[in-house]
């Protein structure tokens, strides 16, 4: 069984963010906005349901689905993109892969000494996020 990502995370460093979002086609003035904010993850799990929630000051964006069940996305607030996800575990790694407008499109999740990583990657660029665990909980 891979490790719980459950859990509350804050961003505790963000490489590439902004190539990510070149390749998304988010304007530049949002970009400028969005490189400033302070990301935090909270995941939660039931089963084969999970609530993946992404909370900023400038937006938030929630998510949720089940593994190995396509399911279809808009990106509201992201890039406003109609998508089709499909979730799946891939060893300890939670692999999501985005099939629409973008090529190559997803993210994959996994922790890493007790760290929340997370690689957003589409059509070629790589963004690597790590997150560490809120300590209030």
């Amino acid at each position: 069984m891979p490790p719980s990502l459950c859990g509350t995370w804050d961003t505790f460093s963000n490489v590439n963010f902004e190539g990510y979002m070149i390749a998304l086609g988010i304007s530049p003035c949002l970009r400028k906005i969005a490189m400033k904010q302070k990301l935090r993850k909270v995941i939660e799990q039931q089963g084969d349901q999970f609530i993946i929630k992404t909370l900023s000051p400038l937006r938030n964006y929630t998510l949720s689905f089940r593994l190995g069940q396509e399911l279809e996305e808009f990106t509201k607030g992201l890039d406003n993109r109609h998508i089709k996800s499909l979730v799946t575990w891939e060893g300890n790694k939670l692999v999501c892969e985005q099939i629409g407008e973008k090529k190559n499109r997803g993210w994959t999740h996994w922790i890493e000494d007790n760290k929340l990583h997370l690689e957003l990657y589409c059509e070629g660029e790589v963004c690597k996020q790590v997150f560490k665990k809120n300590v209030s909980e």
